[in-house]
């Protein structure tokens, strides 16, 4: 990513530097889905993460990952974060080796990570409505 990225997506760019540094990952991928809701053009507000981590090989409960993620990111998250929605995908390294292998065994890709390998995220529940309308933008 390079400053400019970062200076237009300030959020995204906190999150991914954020579990980068906490975790390490082999693998991460860091999107901004925010404009598949009722939100304003260019808001950082709905993400989803996948992240694979040596720090989930012994961690073998799906939730325990994602409180780690959810820690991480808690001010990102908090009442007054800019995050209103957080999807994560977090898979150990063997997980993910798995889950490719047998992606190219299905003939879902190449040896190359696409979007048919990543869950989608769940629909949105339209949060408490506090959040400005995308209309008229």
């Amino acid at each position: 990513m390079d400053n400019s990225e970062s200076f237009n997506s300030p959020v995204e760019a906190s999150i991914r530097s954020k579990l980068t540094s906490a975790l390490a990952p082999t693998y991460i991928q860091v999107i901004n889905e925010s404009y598949m809701h009722n939100v304003p053009k260019n808001s950082e507000t709905h993400f989803k993460v996948v992240v694979v981590s040596p720090e989930f090989k012994n961690v073998t409960a799906l939730i325990k990952r994602h409180r780690m993620v959810n820690d991480i990111l808690s001010r990102e998250l908090s009442v007054d974060g800019a995050v209103h929605a957080l999807s994560i995908v977090a898979k150990s390294p063997d997980q993910w080796t798995k889950m490719l292998e047998k992606a190219a065994k299905d003939g879902n890709n190449n040896g190359n990570i696409n979007q048919k390998m990543i869950p989608p995220s769940p629909s949105c529940q339209g949060g408490d409505g506090s959040l400005p309308s995308r209309k008229g933008n």
